[in-house]
């Protein structure tokens, strides 16, 4: 592998370029002309090609200084944006973040995360549009969207942050149960009204793992996009509902939902969060996903 050239070589080259020649460059930057002469001409010798026509007057740029230019500039950029980046993480959360969450995500828990991120960081607003829809992120200008999908995840081009594990079980109430002699199999399930998550292409399916990989179809009483209203239907005895175990906890030890097909489970999904990129990103933002990855995490 060459070795990588000296980045403080290619800095000068540019600042040379930008004074418009040697002599104003040195004066700026407190070096001696001489100094900056021999280092740009020992990154012309490393490069083996001219950068820069010289005369008694100016300096030019030949086509290859041209385009070596430009990826020196970018050079600059990228480093002073890295230096902004570590300067931001020791600064003190503080401005608008806005998070779009799904209504059952904050049901979950999201809800008193972010109180409890507000009452610690006085100097941050936080601007939530609770829904269920899928949003655009860089489109609406968000900062961060907590959003539940089933694993493997889609490829994206914004970054992914897996806050926590969210297995999916069957759920009925007691009452329903208590009106179907049996419920042993996938067989029994095809006899018993569903709940489902609302789709775009009205096919509802349920995947299933054990004892065999199946795909369940099924034509629910009552889809959405809701978690927290399949919960409610599910409460109500409307039907069978397929929810992430943590939504559910507290009506599962309360005996107010019994889980069903135990010895079915279903592929594991994924709470996450997306946002545009870790690049500069502030550190109310930063505050915010650790705030999340923490409390769901406990």
């Amino acid at each position: 592998m060459d070795p990588l050239t000296d980045l403080n070589n290619m800095y000068l080259f540019a600042k040379v370029v930008d004074h418009g020649g040697f002599t104003a460059a040195a004066k700026a930057m407190g070096l001696q002309t001489s100094k900056l002469s021999r280092r740009v001409g020992a990154l012309e010798a490393e490069l083996g090609v001219r950068l820069l026509n010289r005369n008694t007057r100016r300096v030019s740029m030949t086509d290859a200084g041209r385009l070596f230019y430009q990826h020196c500039v970018a050079l600059v950029e990228e480093a002073r944006a890295a230096k902004t980046a570590i300067e931001q993480t020791r600064a003190s959360p503080q401005g608008v973040v806005r998070i779009s969450c799904p209504l059952g995500v904050l049901q979950m828990g999201a809800r008193a995360i972010l109180s409890q991120y507000l009452v610690d960081n006085p100097s941050v607003r936080i601007m939530l549009d609770a829904t269920n829809r899928r949003v655009d992120v860089i489109e609406e200008g968000l900062d961060i969207a907590v959003r539940v999908r089933l694993l493997p995840l889609d490829d994206s081009q914004l970054t992914l942050l897996p806050l926590q594990s969210a297995p999916r079980i069957l759920v009925a109430s007691p009452a329903l149960l208590a009106q179907h002699a049996t419920l042993t199999d996938l067989d029994d399930l095809a006899q018993m009204p569903t709940l489902a998550m609302a789709n775009t292409n009205d096919k509802y399916q349920w995947h299933f793992q054990a004892p065999q990989p199946v795909v369940f179809s099924h034509q629910p009483r009552l889809a959405t996009d809701d978690l927290e209203t399949l919960r409610e239907a599910a409460l109500r005895g409307i039907g069978v509902a397929q929810l992430p175990s943590n939504l559910v906890q507290n009506d599962l030890a309360q005996g107010r939902l019994l889980q069903v097909l135990p010895d079915w489970p279903s592929p594991e999904g994924s709470l996450h969060a997306i946002f545009p990129s870790r690049r500069g990103m502030v550190p109310a933002v930063r505050g915010v996903l650790d705030a999340l990855l923490a409390g769901f995490n406990r």
